[in-house]
């Protein structure tokens, strides 16, 4: 549920747009709000899970969120509709560290471990790439509220089934990093707004300018605070285990390339050739198999091989997808298009799981929840800032940024598959 909404959106924007009145920069804030708010407070929320003991935590985070998609359905004007996205992030951000947390405590064996995370993993990013399909088919069927609303009934699901799972132990009681969390806010909502706003106001705007201003001076803030904290909200010294780095970057890489390019193809197909929300919906299809597919296979080959080979591979996988897409052009017809997209999803769906036992191995158990945490924040910030990025280029000319777009996504997962082929290989 928590993937699936970041992706589900996507094919109702322009329903979305017509129906509550919402211009351009709105929709990217529907988008963002969600990423943005998901990413900057998983930080707390994976201390949290640490603190509390995962079951606990993850409940909370459930609950918070589908009471959160109950408003989102109800919404009647867009920033009622940004603020209850907010309001999913927040819920979010507590649920998914403790749900990798819980994985940690209940799997001790490495080689079973492994094949759990792969299960998540293969969940997740099933949800995320079936996002515009389910999306499109609900939309069609039951109307855009429905996007939402159908949480309800996973939600309410998922809190039976969490209480009746075996609870995890709860760590030392650390003291909430309050100054820690308020300067991660301030970097990454300084940032996205910047990105966002910077195509409409103008990117020498005072107003722009200042923000990427608070972005720069909240960013220095935290690291110099978090070497200073006595219970740190993010222990810097995770940094200093290359795979945990590299595992951070590749997980920025992924989701800026994924989040940053399904946002665009979803409104291309829509406003630019003007199909259905059903109809661009199965256009993602086969990707979506893909995804779910590779999600699976990838932990199996995680667990055989380790994680560089399936991140490296399928970062230069989903790059390839990318230039072939943009090989393409914008008259490519949909076998192109789905023989382009198909590498999409099958490099990222084997990255996802490699990366996250990469994550889990690399550090102690204690500190399970906040590395997941960090790990996902990466992740989040790099889909926030996708979209925020790639909705500016195409702001003007759509074609035009659509292809910078591409390019740009393509050129970060190369970057991204060379820091783990140098990195990536986790201590014995």
């Amino acid at each position: 549920m928590v993937s699936l909404d970041a992706t589900i959106v996507n094919v109702a924007l322009p329903t979305l747009g017509d129906k509550l009145g919402a211009g351009l920069t709105q929709l990217q804030w529907v988008v963002d709000g969600y990423t943005l708010s998901f990413a900057a407070l998983q930080l707390i929320g994976g201390s949290l899970s640490d603190r509390l003991g995962a079951r606990r935590a993850f409940a909370v985070g459930l609950g918070l969120f589908t009471a959160a998609s109950l408003v989102c359905g109800l919404a009647v004007s867009p920033g009622m509709l940004i603020a209850a996205r907010f309001a999913q992030g927040l819920g979010a951000a507590v649920q998914l560290p403790a749900s990798l947390a819980m994985i940690r405590h209940a799997y001790p064996d490495d080689a079973a471990r492994t094949r759990a995370v792969g299960v998540w993993a293969s969940a997740g990013g099933a949800a995320v790439a079936a996002g515009p399909v389910l999306g499109g088919l609900l939309l069609v069927w039951l109307g855009w509220r429905s996007l939402f609303l159908v949480n309800l009934v996973i939600g309410g699901v998922g809190l039976l089934a969490t209480l009746r799972a075996q609870g995890s132990r709860v760590g030392r009681a650390r003291r909430v990093d309050v100054p820690g969390q308020v300067l991660v806010i301030a970097a990454l909502g300084g940032l996205v707004f910047a990105l966002i706003e910077g195509g409409t106001l103008g990117w020498g705007s005072p107003g722009v300018v200042a923000a990427f201003a608070v972005a720069a001076v909240s960013g220095a803030g935290f690291v110099w605070w978090e070497r200073r904290a006595p219970d740190p909200i993010l222990p810097l010294r995770l940094f200093s285990h290359p795979v945990f780095s590299s595992a951070s970057v590749a997980g920025f890489v992924q989701n800026f390339a994924y989040y940053g390019i399904v946002f665009l193809l979803s409104l291309f197909l829509q406003i630019e050739r003007d199909y259905s929300a059903l109809r661009t919906g199965l256009i993602f299809l086969p990707m979506s198999v893909a995804a779910m597919a590779s999600n699976l296979m990838g932990g199996r080959l995680t667990a055989r091989l380790g994680p560089r080979i399936p991140m490296m591979g399928g970062q230069f996988l989903f790059a390839a997808g990318l230039l072939g897409l943009l090989a393409a052009g914008p008259h490519a017809n949909n076998w192109e298009i789905w023989a382009a997209t198909v590498p999409v999803g099958i490099g990222g769906g084997a990255v996802v799981p490699a990366m996250s036992s990469a994550v889990l191995k690399a550090v102690e158990p204690e500190y399970a929840g906040v590395a997941s945490a960090e790990l996902n924040t990466a992740r989040q910030v790099g889909g926030a800032v996708g979209v925020a990025l790639f909705g500016t280029l195409v702001a003007g000319a759509f074609v035009h940024g659509l292809r910078v777009s591409l390019l740009l996504a393509a050129a970060a997962l190369c970057v991204g598959a060379c820091a783990t082929a140098r990195w990536g290989a986790p201590r014995d």
